[in-house]
């Protein structure tokens, strides 16, 4: 399947800058709602408005029990967690550095691969350890403040989880439409969720201030564009375009991110921890490069249910 080379790049700066900026919206999010609560409800409504978009496309929701397992399980790891968790870091670290640390995950999938016995090239395995030490680098002035040292683990941990769930997906039976995966996906991750942020008593904490004009609008377009048009606007990339152009968003969105958090909330993140970032997007780089002639030869027997990116 071909595409017109502007529509590919139109939905490249989609993907650029929706998602280079969830991270903006999850910080504005959940300065007064509750974190888990904002996570489930946005996954739980952006599947059921998938689906209706689907229904009315006719295209079938039917799964067979595995692909619904698999569903979950794909769900638990990357949206539960590996998004989710983020909603929880943010509201005790700022998005820029945030998004840092998710610049990562090509990275923390990389190591995955040399543990199951993939052997990548030089430059793979040299850009790994770089970006693996500017990652260090990135977390370390925040490691001396309780609060902020609780954040930059949770946000590690929901990086560590994207990154077992994105190597992973491929082996569990999803279904082979990626939007009819997208909706068990969300469903399941926003179910979690949800029980979630009743059990650690997320109800009680909502009241009159909750429901900010900001925190809605940002909740709105976490929803919309966070979780409609960019994964629809990926999921066609993936179909259309090679995976080593689709994959630059990568190290794109930690930059849109960086910049959005200095520009509209004010981060100054610490030169120490500015020089980590371009460690990470530098070694991203690097092995999106050096990776890409073995995507390619892959790409046409990859599942169409893998997810290939990192979104918050």
């Amino acid at each position: 399947m071909t595409a017109p080379i502007r529509h590919v790049w139109a939905a490249l700066l989609v993907v650029y800058v929706v998602w280079g900026s969830t991270y903006f919206g999850i910080k504005v999010a959940v300065e007064t709602l509750p974190p888990l609560l904002t996570a489930g409800t946005r996954f739980l409504v952006a599947g059921a408005l998938l689906a209706v978009v689907l229904a009315l496309r006719g295209t079938s929701l039917r799964v067979t029990r595995r692909e619904l397992a698999g569903s979950a399980f794909a769900g638990t790891l990357l949206l539960a967690i590996g998004v989710g968790v983020v909603h929880v870091a943010e509201t005790r670290i700022d998005s820029s550095v945030a998004a840092m640390i998710a610049g990562t995950v090509p990275l923390q999938v990389i190591v995955l691969r040399l543990l199951a016995g993939d052997d990548p090239s030089r430059a793979t395995r040299l850009s790994t350890l770089a970006g693996l030490a500017g990652l260090g680098l990135v977390v370390a002035p925040g490691l001396g403040a309780g609060s902020t040292a609780i954040g930059l683990a949770a946000m590690v941990g929901a990086t560590m989880s994207w990154s077992l769930g994105s190597f992973l997906s491929g082996r569990v039976g999803l279904p082979r439409d990626p939007f009819v995966a997208a909706v068990y996906e969300m469903v399941a991750g926003g179910l979690l969720l949800s029980a979630g942020a009743v059990a650690f008593g997320e109800l009680g904490d909502l009241g009159s201030g909750s429901f900010a004009a900001d925190s809605v609008a940002a909740w709105l377009y976490l929803v919309v564009a966070g979780s409609l048009v960019g994964f629809t606007a990926y999921a066609w990339l993936l179909r259309v375009a090679p995976i080593s152009l689709v994959v630059t968003h990568q190290y794109v969105n930690p930059l849109v991110a960086i910049v959005l958090g200095m520009l509209l909330l004010g981060e100054r993140p610490s030169p120490l921890t500015l020089l980590g970032a371009l460690l990470v997007v530098g070694a991203v780089y690097v092995a999106v490069r050096a990776e890409s002639p073995r995507r390619a030869g892959r790409e046409s027997a990859a599942p169409q249910g893998t997810p290939a990116g990192r979104t918050a």
